[in-house]
């Protein structure tokens, strides 16, 4: 059924893992559990909430789907926000490294921040901005809504446009709409913002005409040091209502204990949830998720059995992570991290697979991420003797590193690698990847 949180179809699906994990000779690997509950919060936003903008006298009334989406990851079922002042925050980023500060000169609480997708150098094509087309951390939205809640802003609304953010506005409204989840506040101690969302190019550039101002010279603008925030004529308004409630999840964790140094572990892991039903949807509403990730979860059983059957054993111990809620955030490693099974100081690394290929075999490996952690100086050792050439993935502007689960590990010091397969097929070669 999609393996939905929360569902049947999850019910099921941890079972099989833990049934899996407990046929290959592993231990429970969460203190003398199998599982490990995450609590989480549902909450599902009343889509005929109106967003309504006052642009020097003129009302405009974005629509829900069609010219923006809001939420808000507050738990609380009704936001209210009455005439915030809109002030346009370039892309939103605060990196002293970088000698930038989107937000210098300005104090922005209580007011509504618009920014644009992505980081600095993406639109320019310079390289000598941030890291260019690659994205960095700065440029994912789950940053820059961070950023404005620790800047005291009420709401944020990012500009979408398709290159940069990697994906059309259909997949903006598609994954803000129905039931999102999130950690308890308590479970998570970065801020939040009382209402955040996206609203579209075009209703964006209509709200900046209104206003006087030229989006495009601003866009520009925000690509070069030294961009000053510019507060708009206008002013934001909003009642958001929504349910809440309270629900759990679970990863599942198997141990292989270690030789030498039970103490210490090295992690494999991968996400077993998908997006489960849609029953508004006619004909066949399930998405299934074969590739994105019962290939990984199948994957780290793989090398669980091949490691159960090692004699002598590995000196680590080895911990088999199945973590849930990916798909809403990267909640389940994210609470992980929060509630490790071995201390982070003593895990000494995190391999983690997310959607392998189903084609066969390759000449290479995809490291996402290319050049983010140290483990990739002995994952060459090994590529090199099965010849196997290795690579970065094919759009580093979609900023893949920041969206699946290793990242948390990262965040947290602990060398992390996202590994996929490659794109160069024995049998049919590059070409025939692609």
């Amino acid at each position: 059924e999609g393996r939905g949180p929360g569902t049947p179809g999850e019910a099921k699906s941890v079972e099989y893992i833990r049934s899996q994990f407990q046929r290959i000779g592993l231990q429970p690997g969460n203190h003398g559990q199998w599982f490990q509950t995450v609590p989480m919060v549902e909450t599902t936003a009343d889509e005929s909430t109106a967003l309504r903008i006052e642009v020097n006298g003129k009302l405009h009334a974005l629509r829900y789907g069609d010219d923006m989406v809001i939420g808000t990851r507050s738990g609380q079922p009704q936001v209210n926000i009455d005439a915030s002042q809109l002030v346009f925050v370039g892309y939103g980023v605060d990196a002293p490294e970088q000698h930038w500060n989107d937000y210098a000169g300005i104090d922005v609480k209580g007011k509504t921040v618009v920014m644009l997708v992505n980081d600095p150098g993406f639109h320019a094509h310079d390289d000598s901005l941030f890291e260019g087309k690659r994205m960095t951390w700065y440029g994912r939205w789950v940053y820059k809504y961070e950023e404005a809640a620790r800047k005291g802003a009420a709401a944020a609304l990012i500009i979408h446009d398709t290159p940069g953010a990697s994906y059309g506005w259909d997949v903006v409204r598609n994954s803000w709409s129905g039931a999102q989840y999130d950690l308890r506040a308590a479970d998570d101690p970065a801020p939040r913002l009382p209402a955040q969302g996206w609203i579209t190019g075009e209703q964006a550039k209509a709200l900046f005409a209104d206003a006087g101002l030229d989006l495009d010279a601003l866009r520009a603008a925000a690509n070069k040091p030294g961009f000053k925030p510019v507060p708009m004529p206008a002013k934001l308004s909003l009642d958001l209502k929504s349910t809440i409630s309270e629900k759990q999840s679970r990863n599942v964790i198997g141990l292989l204990p270690g030789g030498t140094h039970p103490d210490e572990a090295m992690i494999y892991m991968a996400h077993w949830d998908h997006l489960g039903k849609h029953p508004e949807e006619a004909g066949d509403n399930i998405y299934n998720g074969a590739v994105d990730n019962a290939t990984g979860v199948a994957g780290i059983l793989e090398i669980a059995e091949a490691f159960a059957k090692q004699s002598p054993p590995p000196q680590r111990s080895l911990l088999f992570v199945a973590v849930t809620l990916e798909e809403s955030g990267l909640l389940g490693s994210q609470y992980y991290v929060a509630h490790p099974a071995i201390p982070l100081d003593r895990t000494v690394g995190v391999i983690n697979l997310d959607a392998l290929g189903v084609y066969g075999k390759t000449r290479d490996l995809t490291v996402v991420g290319m050049g983010s952690s140290e483990l990739e100086d002995i994952l060459r050792t090994v590529a090199d003797k099965q010849s196997l050439s290795l690579h970065a993935e094919a759009h580093p502007e979609a900023g893949s590193y920041f969206r699946s689960d290793h990242f948390n590990f990262a965040r947290a010091g602990v060398p992390a690698m996202d590994i996929g397969s490659g794109n160069d097929l024995v049998d049919g070669g590059k070409a025939a990847g692609e």
